[in-house]
């Protein structure tokens, strides 16, 4: 990458600061790449290696779709640093974050595998289908009501599109069966959906600490998260009075913000979507356990996905 825009890259990534002077600090969970490593191991237990660029292409994926989601949002921090757009401006933001989807794409055909056009057109389809999503989640927070399932159309492409194929590169890389390959797509599929209805109950009652995010990013975002979503269609006083809060753009300070939190839970917005993000989890461990594979990375599989669900941050 060009030393200009290196410069903001190893700032994301928290290898540098704003002037390349070295320093250490959370970074992200690597877990799409430890999806597909392991997935390529599940079909071909000697399949790691060839699956590492698989694993770097993802992972490269991820961070474009982060670094140009900051700038949509204005989240101007991220894991307690600010973001790329806040440290270097928007214009810059945009530029790194289109050519980390560029490196993505040669990352995978540097490869050399014989099915590299396989896998370049399960990326780039897993790419439209993320901008799919973060399109309808944009346009969810200009619409009075959203359905439940709306909502997992909206996360199957902003965020279990990317985890589906980071299982189906990873199961290309070891020469997967079309079968193992049905189940490693419905496996990232739905531990996808299970991640993100994660993330939405952090976005409201994470620990900032733990995060790396402000409190109630997402409400006063007035974001149509799946606990929002449950809490107004509860029928409850609570769900009303969020109703209100949303309708009239109440929530401009931390007060307000924790009496909508508050509305959420005791509508029982939080309770509802722990129950969905479990049941999505269990899908995704049917699905794994009806493939044939190596049992060890099966295993890791059912471990790393039990982690998504369990995760504080």
């Amino acid at each position: 990458m060009p030393a200009p825009l290196s410069l903001g890259a190893g700032f994301h990534f928290g290898w540098w600061d704003a002037l390349r002077n070295p320093i250490s600090v959370p970074s992200g969970k690597m877990v799409r790449p430890a999806f597909a490593l392991q997935s390529a191991q599940a079909v071909n237990d000697s399949a790691a290696d060839s699956a590492m660029h698989v694993a770097v292409a993802v992972e490269l994926v991820h961070n474009f779709s982060l670094v140009h989601d900051d700038v949509i949002d204005a989240d101007e921090r991220r894991h307690g640093r600010p973001t790329v757009w806040a440290q270097f401006g928007v214009p810059y933001a945009i530029i790194l974050g289109d050519a980390l989807l560029a490196l993505a794409s040669q990352a995978l055909v540097r490869g050399g595998e014989p099915g590299t056009a396989a896998m370049c057109d399960e990326l780039n389809q897993a790419v439209l289908d993320l901008c799919l999503g973060q399109h309808l989640d944009i346009s969810f927070e200009e619409l009075a009501a959203v359905s439940a399932d709306e909502y997992l159309e909206m996360a199957g492409g902003k965020t279990s599109s990317l985890l589906a194929a980071a299982c189906v590169l990873g199961g290309l890389a070891g020469d997967a069966t079309s079968a193992q390959l049905t189940a490693l797509r419905s496996f990232g599929h739905h531990v996808g959906l299970a991640f993100q209805l994660v993330d939405d109950l952090l976005g409201i009652w994470g620990d900032p600490v733990l995060t790396g995010k402000p409190v109630g990013g997402d409400l006063r975002r007035y974001k149509k998260s799946m606990p929002v979503i449950a809490a107004l269609s509860s029928g409850t006083p609570e769900g009303v009075e969020l109703a209100h809060l949303y309708q009239t753009r109440s929530i401009v300070d931390q007060r307000q913000v924790a009496r909508a939190a508050a509305l959420a839970d005791r509508a029982g917005a939080r309770e509802w979507t722990e129950a969905q993000a479990a049941k999505h989890h269990r899908f995704a461990i049917e699905s794994l356990h009806g493939m044939d594979g190596n049992p060890a990375a099966i295993a890791r599989l059912d471990a790393l996905a039990d982690l998504v669900i369990r995760r504080d941050s």
